[in-house]
């Protein structure tokens, strides 16, 4: 700093009372909540600093509210089918308000929640934007312009992604809604073009279809969640199509005019051929980046990785000595529950222990209807590997209790081991998918055969009760090495 302010600025830093705790948050993802509420409740000081989400983004613009909008268009895909279960409809509006509205209601309450365990642990919630101006020391900025300088014994940093926009010509200026945005419509979209055949842009593409909107999906790889397995991807694409979604694959976005919210004119090149959309709304939906710039890393000691991430081992340290970082910032799978899990890796190497991050199961959930949902090995990831398996599988209309709710869309599907009884990996594409996934998770912890599951008394009707289906199933082996092994 050689400018007057600068130094007026240094001298103001060194003259201010540096308050000193066991440990200090940045970012207040639910992870470093609980890490928080944890710690503190132990008799630590704690500080958790976040410039503007209680408990972060899963509970105020995330999972919690995206399924809340989620369940609201499932209650209006009800009633636009309700003569099929017998029961006749006058007429039938979306009052989007209404629908936001209910989301708003749910965030306040969990704020409050959030709140009044902040107030039971005795941890302090500082609402401000953090930055390091040292080696675990980080300056606080407050709403009403007041500094703060905190240091901690420990920092754990959990400033989570944000997403990103393609450097293509006109997209940025566009002002493209993203979903914290999405969560925040009062209208129906008239027209809504959705960049990404991701997680979030099928989850707001069927929402909004449900809820009345034309919607045009545009993804540049050849499948939807190109990722997963090819039946699942499939199976998805025809859902969406069949619910008069418009799925653009192997598409190209090459510019963008107009505003969202307003009009909007996509240009994009599909197998070689250019096409035009023309749309109200534009959701971006193609990625996430990290929150890692002007917060200070390179102050602290903190490295990152090639693609921006902050660097950490297995045990979640960073570069920096007694820096943590966990969640998405550290590149750690873009689900809540991982957060969660990441705190109680921080946590173990806090209290004696050496917990790693390697070797975890990670299972996901798509919340489409039906949601698809799958922990452990996929086929495409088994056959990368070279892993023989066989594979159960049965479509959902073999479940009864599917058939009682006029729910039979989608799948069950399991993978064994070919030598012995061990599940290997389980995908759902099925109501309540999750759930049933949870069941099958809970047996793989356990190290319970496949049969077991297969022998299993369980309820009549339930979905659960499928698995004993899918398990009793004829199974087919799969890859070259599984055939040669069967011979």
């Amino acid at each position: 700093m050689d400018t007057v302010e600068g130094v007026a600025s240094l001298q103001s830093l060194r003259n201010m009372k540096v308050e000193e705790f066991d440990l200090v948050i940045l970012g207040g993802g639910t992870g470093s909540t609980i890490a928080a509420w944890t710690f503190a409740s132990k008799g630590q000081r704690v500080a958790v600093i976040d410039r503007r989400y209680i408990g972060g983004s899963c509970p105020n613009i995330a999972c919690l509210p995206s399924k809340n909008v989620v369940h609201s268009a499932k209650v209006a895909s009800y009633v636009r089918s309700s003569e099929d279960f017998g029961i006749a409809k006058t007429g039938f509006t979306v009052d989007m308000a209404a629908v936001r509205g209910r989301k708003r209601r749910m965030v306040t309450g969990m704020n409050d929640m959030y709140l009044d365990n902040y107030k039971k642990s005795g941890a302090e919630f500082i609402l401000g934007s953090g930055a390091f101006i040292g080696p675990r020391t980080l300056l606080v900025t407050l709403p009403d312009g007041a500094r703060r300088q905190l240091r901690g014994t420990n920092v754990i940093v959990s400033t989570g992604t944000r997403a990103a926009l393609a450097p293509v010509p006109g997209f940025a200026d566009a002002q493209p809604l993203t979903h914290v945005e999405a969560l925040e419509l009062d209208k129906v979209p008239k027209y809504l073009i959705v960049i990404g055949g991701g997680y979030i842009g099928l989850e707001f593409s069927q929402a909004m279809s449900r809820f009345g909107s034309k919607v045009s999906v545009i993804e540049r790889n050849t499948h939807l969640v190109h990722g997963e397995d090819e039946d699942v991807t499939e199976a998805l694409r025809v859902l969406l199509e069949d619910e008069g979604i418009d799925v653009l694959l192997n598409a190209q976005l090459k510019r963008v005019s107009g505003k969202s919210g307003e009009s909007v004119t996509v240009v994009l090149d599909q197998n070689g051929v250019e096409r035009t959309l023309e749309g109200s709304h534009l959701l971006a939906a193609g990625g996430r980046i990290p929150n890692t710039e002007g917060i200070g890393l390179e102050l602290a000691g903190v490295e990152l990785t090639d693609r921006g991430f902050i660097k950490v081992n297995e045990r979640l340290q960073t570069t920096a000595p007694a820096v943590w970082a966990i969640g998405e910032v550290a590149g750690s799978p873009q689900f809540t529950h991982i957060s969660v899990d990441d705190f109680r890796v921080v946590h173990s190497n806090l209290t004696g222990g050496n917990r790693v991050t390697t070797g975890r199961q990670v299972p996901f959930c798509l919340f489409t209807d039906p949601e698809f949902a799958h922990i452990g090995l996929s086929e495409k990831e088994a056959n990368a590997q070279g892993i023989a398996y066989r594979l159960f599988k049965i479509p959902m209309e073999q479940v009864l209790r599917a058939r009682t709710l006029s729910e039979t869309r989608g799948f069950l599907k399991a993978l064994v081991e070919i030598n012995g009884d061990r599940i290997l990996g389980f995908s759902a594409l099925a109501v309540d998918g999750g759930e049933i996934m949870a069941s099958v998770q809970i047996a793989m912890i356990a190290g319970l055969p496949y049969t077991a599951l297969r022998d299993a008394v369980l309820a009549h009707p339930t979905l659960v009760e499928g698995l004993g289906t899918l398990f009793s199933s004829e199974p087919t082996s799969r890859n070259e090495q599984a055939r040669t092994a069967t011979r």
